[in-house]
């Protein structure tokens, strides 16, 4: 009894020696209740009940994880569990994750907090967990087999430290990295500042999400865990649209958003409308002599970036990577260009054989948006979404920030489609355009060619085969 009484006063402190303990079974009993969240949907921001007070943030399509204090220090329980996420609407993906979802729950604490962490592991093979940006000590820092051991399947490890400066952060394991990472094993942390800071400004808003990707062939469920650059579901907060919910928001609200990168590769994130400055990195807030304004910014790999600016345009406006393969589904990176090619032949014998054929890719993709082509259960079109004025034709890493002047304080409910003033929306030109003049005494070439073909003959170039995108 003794020794579970000291176990939860937290008498005695636990340190980085025994961060890598299990739990006994007395202590077990006491564990903080996990709190488990499978809706998909964004879920409002958690105030803090107990503790330092702080202005939370809203997770993208998920939620904070509550706490509990304990004689000052404030406890988190996470669950690492296979999971079935929903992508998008009538797509779902065998992941894991923590706590019924993927990615995580976000963490919030505030600067200076005392911190303890009960990680259980329901997974079939050993984790850990990496608390990633985060000062702590060494014991603590959750890579396998350098800090700790791992955490067995059916164990209890618990990791404590002070959050000691504040930042946006991110979890993920460091434990068979390339298959937990693979199957969706990540969340975020916010240490928010203990006092007014000069370099951290107050918002009305405060968004948060990561950008992930995954390698799910159409009609199965589960990950490609061996994929290296050839992903082609690229997500935010494990959502692809138009599954990811838009970010609504009051006009002249002082807006922030946060994402951490945990794919492979870059993405420049772009935000239509408004001007934005970085007002934070993995290291911190920056400083304001660095801060210009922008519309778009990179972040790499393992990188995190805070935006802010204040959302004075009225409207529905567009958010995405500016990779434009990141903003499809499903995409199948084998498949030949057609544009310009007329193959009404070739269809007409081939539908003698197939009488679903159709054709791709003759006039662009832009018509793959609004065909009801069949497609394998549990698969993702390539590009889904209807707005106002029809198709989006986006998919993968692609939102709308929505600007309302009505929208209430406090208030992260969809509004609806933006309601455009009179003359405000582009419009078909009916009238009759004049030539435009063109120059007519230009010079020949200085050196004129010789040797030519003796007609014009299309050049087939066919690049070395090769496996993967490296220039994702």
């Amino acid at each position: 009894m003794n020794n579970r009484r000291n176990f939860l006063s937290g008498a005695g402190a636990i340190t980085g020696a025994i961060a890598a303990a299990t739990v006994s079974k007395v202590a077990m009993a006491a564990l903080p209740e996990p709190i488990f969240q499978g809706k998909p949907d964004t879920m409002p921001p958690l105030a803090p009940s107990t503790g330092r007070p702080y202005n939370p943030v809203v997770t993208l399509n998920g939620w904070t994880l509550p706490w509990r204090m304990n004689n000052g220090v404030k406890e988190f329980h996470l669950v690492a569990e296979p999971v079935v996420r929903e992508m998008a609407p009538g797509f779902k993906a065998n992941l894991w994750g923590y706590n019924g979802q993927s990615p995580g729950p976000t963490i919030e604490v505030v600067e200076g907090d005392r911190v303890r962490i009960f990680v259980t592991n329901k997974l079939p093979e050993h984790t850990s967990i990496h608390w990633h940006g985060q000062r702590l000590p060494n014991g603590m820092d959750g890579v396998t087999g350098l800090n700790q051991p791992g955490i067995q399947p059916g164990k209890t490890f618990v990791y404590e430290f002070v959050a000691r400066r504040p930042g946006t952060f991110m979890y993920h394991p460091h434990a068979d990295e390339m298959v937990q990472m693979a199957m969706g094993m990540m969340g975020f942390w916010v240490t928010h500042p203990k006092a007014e800071h000069p370099l951290i400004e107050k918002v009305d808003r405060d968004f948060v999400f990561l950008l992930n990707a995954y390698d799910v062939e159409p009609g199965s469920a589960t990950p490609k865990i061996m994929t290296m650059l050839d992903f082609n579901l690229w997500s935010w907060n494990s959502r692809i649209f138009p599954g990811i919910d838009s970010l609504n928001v009051r006009q002249n609200d002082k807006v922030r958003i946060r994402f951490g990168n945990l794919t492979m590769t870059n993405h420049p994130m772009h935000l239509h409308g408004h001007e934005f400055l970085v007002t934070g990195t993995d290291g911190g807030p920056t400083p304001k002599t660095s801060r210009q304004y922008e519309v778009t910014t990179d972040v790499a790999v393992g990188q995190m970036r805070q935006i802010e600016f204040l959302a004075d345009e009225e409207g529905d406006w567009a958010f995405h990577c500016h990779k434009s393969h990141h903003t499809m589904n499903a995409m199948g990176h084998d498949v030949p260009t057609m544009i310009g090619v007329d193959h009404k032949d070739v269809v007409k014998q081939v539908t003698k054989l197939v009488p679903d054929y159709m054709v791709m890719g003759e006039r662009g993709m832009a018509d793959m948006g609004e065909m009801e082509m069949p497609l394998p259960d549990n698969t993702a079109r390539m590009m889904s979404g209807e707005g106002p004025f029809g198709s989006v034709e986006m998919g993968g890493m692609f939102s709308v920030l929505k600007v309302r002047k009505d929208q209430k304080r406090g208030d992260y409910s969809n509004p609806g489609w933006f309601k455009h003033p009179q003359g405000t929306v582009a419009y078909e030109f009916n009238g009759t355009s004049a030539e435009p003049p063109r120059a007519r005494d230009a010079g020949s070439a200085a050196m004129p060619a010789q040797n030519m073909p003796a007609k014009n003959i299309e050049v087939q170039v066919r690049k070395p085969a090769a496996k993967g995108h490296a220039g994702h």
